[in-house]
């Protein structure tokens, strides 16, 4: 049986079930349900189809938790993904997960969040930030360098960070549903705009990349897994955490665009960059655009936050398995945290939050994770019948058919970003077969 406890002298468990909750929650609620539904409204012109989009991408992304949560008690390792793709497929499958990180997934994922909080935190001022776009990368930079620093200084003051705001935006959004709900119809919602499309074209494709929107907004749900390590009980509480988290997610998801699009037309959202905002400004006023904005700047803040802590555990974990740079698996005399990998991650995330848009950023941050995602989750198949000792104190719920809708929604939306947009899927996928050779270079005689 695999030792799962090497790792536990070098990075401390200070993670408990509830600490695991909200990082699971706090990375998730950052920045797609207050800037994706612009864009999903745009592909996806009737408010029904678009709402029963978002339970679809909540129903797969619970499949996929259910699932993940029997290997993260199973095998709970610091680079969580990483670490069941190298068990259950081999090195290489392992390795180009880790490369794919390096060169396009954590730092697009990164920088589509932070854009959101320089956007927010420039409307909350009153400047507009799509004219004054330079302002809000430079602040959006910033704020990516400052969760960077948070930390290196320690897991705990990033998992406090994340906690403390997790419940604070929490309680926002379902704030900003009551609201809607209870005031709105004195200020012109009506239930007809949940009904009542805009007049366009309904096409299966835009249906499909808008899903690939909808699963930005609800990644982040496998994160905890990368910093495995750290969890306290790690075989009761990680399945507990990500489950509970994920089912959190999804109700106050759709409680959200119900409100967004109750207060809107479908139009209006699909013309609304910053739709919370704008929301807010409907019911409240001005005052009400400075209180979202803010709650919208802590929000992603802390989900900034919750991935810096746990995305930069998988460079730590391949370096430890001598499939990356071993300088990179340091861990911080002082603080007992990665912090080289820790800086390489923040500082991959401001070079692309200066130059990409969100759109470019979270459209090829999902097509490269989420089919590691599938990958990983397929695991669970190899495992049961190659490692039938292997302590499981959880077990997938609806094994085998629940991990298998999963993969097969996953591989469904990748054919889907193919046939639609062939160009940019195909350089996603190019860069990370780009890995193949490094690996055989570099790292398979290891």
């Amino acid at each position: 049986m695999l030792d799962t406890s090497s790792d536990t002298g070098r990075l401390p468990r200070t993670l408990g079930l509830w600490s695991s909750v909200a990082l699971v929650v706090g990375i998730t609620i950052g920045s797609g349900i207050f800037r994706s539904p612009a864009g999903i409204a745009q592909k996806v012109p009737h408010p029904t189809v678009m709402l029963l989009l978002w339970v679809v991408g909540g129903a797969v992304t619970l499949c996929g938790a259910l699932s993940l949560g029997e290997l993260a008690a199973a095998l709970p390792e610091t680079g969580g993904l990483y670490a069941y793709l190298r068990e259950g497929w081999g090195r290489l499958p392992a390795f180009l997960f880790g490369w794919s990180e390096l060169v396009l997934i954590r730092a697009n994922a990164l920088g589509g969040i932070a854009v959101v909080f320089g956007e927010y935190l420039l409307r909350s001022i009153g400047v507009d930030p799509v004219e004054h776009w330079i302002g809000a990368r430079c602040l959006s930079a910033g704020a990516i360098a400052f969760a960077a620093a948070a930390n290196i200084r320690g897991a705990n003051i990033g998992a406090f960070i994340v906690g403390i705001a997790t419940w604070a935006k929490f309680a926002a959004l379902v704030v900003l549903a009551f609201s809607a709900f209870l005031l709105g119809g004195s200020h012109g919602a009506t239930a007809s705009n949940l009904t009542t499309g805009s007049g366009g074209p309904l096409l299966i494709g835009n249906m499909g990349l808008a899903l690939v929107s909808i699963l930005w907004a609800y990644d982040g749900w496998a994160d905890l897994s990368f910093a495995s390590g750290e969890v306290k009980e790690p075989q009761r509480n990680l399945p507990r955490a990500i489950i509970l988290g994920t089912l959190a997610i999804i109700v106050i998801y759709l409680l959200t665009n119900v409100a967004y699009l109750y207060v809107n037309p479908i139009a209006t959202v699909a013309q609304s960059r910053l739709v919370a905002a704008d929301t807010m400004l409907a019911i409240f006023g001005r005052a009400g655009v400075v209180l979202v904005s803010l709650f919208v700047m802590i929000s992603s803040f802390s989900s900034l936050n919750g991935s810096m802590l746990a995305s930069p555990r998988i460079f730590f974990a391949m370096a430890d398995d001598r499939l990356f740079f071993k300088s990179i698996a340091s861990v911080h005399p002082r603080y007992k945290t990665p912090h080289v990998a820790i800086l390489l991650a923040g500082l991959l995330g401001m070079a692309l939050v200066l130059s990409r848009s969100f759109e470019a950023l979270t459209d090829t941050f999902v097509l490269a994770i989420w089919p590691f995602y599938a990958v990983g989750v397929a695991a669970i198949y190899p495992l049961r019948a190659r490692r039938p000792d292997l302590a499981r104190p959880y077990r997938a719920i609806g094994y085998p058919v629940v991990p298998a809708i999963f993969v097969i929604a996953v591989a469904a939306f990748v054919v889907n970003a193919f046939v639609q947009d062939p160009l940019s899927t195909g350089i996603t996928f190019a860069l990370i077969a780009v890995g193949i050779p490094v690996y055989a270079v570099a790292f398979a005689r290891r």
